[in-house]
């Protein structure tokens, strides 16, 4: 995004609108020139707070913020307390590019259960919440989730099986029933009541209530003793113990402390790290770490109180944990009591917020001593050093990338260091759904968004010739290049990576692969552009002109950058080339509905399993089905059983 610091319209644009803004509590949006949403933030007083932005910038991030500044809107509110929960809405909403955000947020994995279902299941997910199923994280790792799961899966023997009915078509028990990890639903050897027991537990323990889930396993055990069902006793006895084991190891204090978070967060430049720390019932049960980016854009929080000597980075940690406590107890279990550091202040309006996403009343305090005081800090050292180690690590590995690139250079005899790589690789099944791929690594790192996919025209279906496949793409690659050129810098159709010239193109393969391709790149050549192939056999890198190979050491870090760059574009194009032949595999009965396209095929195939599930549903579970209109789940049946078929 250009920036635009001497456009005389635009500054005074800007200063009729921050002279117009109120000085009262609200929530204030800053958008681009293209109307994109760049920044929320909330204030006491508006006008003071985006004045502060427009003071001499301390950080890049903030001059790069306050340049692209081309419009002010704001949402006068009556409190704080509102002016939290708008604000967060806001940033759920637009994603703003200057606001902190957690890294790769999207990805974050859950523990979801289907409680819309008659024999709910438990599995990690990362969808997007849907009604019906009841959600518990975010979890930092999806190591953390399957360990969980695991031992969700030896207390209380729920069913893995998917599609909204339990089994399978062979009509007798799996694996898991044979060695306990589930109860068997699909055979009714357990009732749909005490299958429900099992389900409630698992949601108890994952909202951390442990000794609920203690005191019922043990009512459970006795109550078999007494009717001398002995086996059933002795498995609620190991199921006892295993809960009072993994409570004895996580105990960190009394019983008195009852069940909080505590929660800490440290503040380096654009960068920052969050932890939480959950203690129930005594016990620390899990600890999580989340980094943070986008700080930048909170810098001119602390501007005021900072005054002269720069930011109070006391203000800053309070925006950037206010931001991420509401955030992320969006999705996971609010416990009664939240504990925050001194930099926060807005203690009440903190606990309203989160009153309102809990249902009850959250206590969000400061303690200066005692047990809760020692887990606070405890949280917050974790959080210092986990940035450090963070830094430590993303430092280590700047370093161990401009080594390649540098090899790499030196090894190939390149003109100037390769900082954008582009690697091509072809994939299909005996010449059917032939697809290629494009992977871009900018200074040795994978630019995910700069990845392309092709799909070859130039062949018949069925008549494999990767020779003059990579001819094509790197053709079209070409004349995308030269198309992009003629487009504006901020046409909003302007495909950024095709308009980026590289320094060095790779082809996965070898002398055949490198002659097909180094005729479609004449013009690229012409401008310094180095083309080279990588055969698998030995890894032997062909230069155009030259009849022997480059052999790299299998221990340099340029071969082992360009393998990376290899692989994942032969990862890229069989993941494209499987999605396009399954597709077509998979073609159903599903395609020809009326009134079902993509969306609603795929929710369908969701809810029942599979495309056979639906066809046997009856017309009383098809309009159970979530998002389905009853109308057109009535027409679907009709059409699936027209004639008696």
């Amino acid at each position: 995004m250009a920036a635009r610091p001497t456009d005389p319209g635009r500054v005074e644009r800007l200063k009729v609108q921050r002279r117009a803004l109120p000085d009262g509590p609200g929530v204030y949006l800053f958008r681009d020139r293209n109307g994109t949403v760049i920044y929320v933030g909330k204030a006491i007083s508006i006008r003071k707070r985006v004045a502060n932005h427009f003071a001499n910038s301390v950080t890049r991030g903030a001059v790069e913020m306050v340049d692209v500044i081309d419009d002010i809107e704001f949402v006068l509110v009556s409190s704080e307390t509102e002016a939290l929960l708008v604000e967060n809405g806001f940033i759920k909403q637009y994603q703003p590019q200057f606001n902190i955000r957690l890294r790769d947020d999207k990805s974050y994995p859950y523990i979801c259960v289907t409680l819309s279902e008659d024999y709910p299941r438990v599995y990690a997910t990362r969808e997007k919440h849907r009604p019906g199923y009841r959600y518990f994280g975010p979890y930092s790792n999806a190591k953390r989730v399957r360990n969980t799961l695991d031992l969700l899966g030896r207390l209380f023997q729920y069913r893995t099986c998917r599609g909204i009915e339990p089994g399978r078509r062979s009509g007798s028990p799996c694996l898991d029933y044979h060695i306990e990890r589930c109860t068997a639903p699909c055979v009714d050897f357990v009732s749909k009541a005490e299958y429900r027991d099992s389900i409630d537990g698992v949601m108890a323990f994952l909202a951390g209530r442990y000794r609920e889930i203690e005191g019922a396993i043990e009512t459970r055990m006795k109550e078999a003793a007494e009717e001398q069902d002995y086996e059933r006793a002795a498995r609620e006895r190991d199921r006892l113990q295993s809960v009072r084991s993994l409570l004895e190891r996580q105990r960190v204090t009394g019983d008195s402390i009852g069940s909080l978070d505590a929660i800490a967060v440290t503040v380096d430049g654009d960068d920052a790290n969050a932890q939480v720390f959950q203690v129930r019932d005594g016990s620390l049960v899990d600890r999580q770490s989340f980094y943070l980016s986008g700080v930048a854009g909170e810098a001119t929080a602390g501007r005021a109180a900072g005054g002269e000597d720069g930011v109070d980075e006391d203000a800053v940690i309070a925006e950037v944990l206010e931001q991420f406590l509401l955030r992320y107890y969006t999705g996971a279990v609010v416990p009664p009591v939240v504990l925050v550091p001194d930099a926060v202040t807005q203690h009440e309006a903190l606990s309203n917020a989160l009153g309102e996403v809990r249902g009850k009343r959250v206590d969000v305090a400061t303690p200066q001593r005692g047990d809760r005081r020692r887990i606070l800090d405890m949280a917050m050292r974790n959080a210092e050093l986990a940035l450090g180690q963070e830094r430590l690590k993303a430092e280590r590995s700047r370093e161990q990338r401009a080594g390649a690139l540098n090899d790499l250079q030196a090894a190939l005899g390149l003109d100037r260091l390769p900082m954008r790589v582009e690697c091509y690789d072809i994939s299909h099944l005996m010449g059917s759904e032939t697809v290629a791929s494009m992977v871009v690594l900018e200074g040795g790192m994978p630019a995910k968004d700069q990845y392309r996919r092709f799909v070859i025209r130039d062949l018949d279906e069925g008549t494999p010739d990767d020779f003059r496949s990579m001819n094509e793409v790197l053709r079209r690659r070409m004349a995308q290049w030269t198309r992009q050129q003629e487009k504006g810098m901020n046409e909003p159709n302007r495909d950024a990576s095709f308009a980026a010239l590289p320094d060095l193109i790779v082809i996965d393969g070898g002398k055949g692969q490198l002659s097909a391709g180094i005729g479609a790149l004449e013009g690229f050549v012409e401008r310094g552009v180095a083309v080279v192939s990588l055969a698998k056999r030995i890894e032997e890198v062909f230069l155009p002109g030259k009849s022997q190979p480059v052999i790299l050491g299998h221990d340099t870090p340029g071969l082992q950058m360009l393998q990376r760059a290899r692989d994942e574009a032969h990862r890229f194009a069989i993941t494209h080339h499987r999605g396009r032949r399954d597709k077509k595999l998979t073609a159903s009965v599903l395609d020809d509905l009326p009134g079902v396209g993509p969306a609603r095929r795929k929710a369908l195939i969701q809810h029942f399993g599979s495309p056979e599930g639906v066809v046997n549903a009856s017309r009383d579970e098809l309009e159970a089905t979530p998002g389905l209109p009853g109308k057109l789940a009535r027409e679907i049946y009709g059409q699936l059983h027209r004639g008696g078929s």
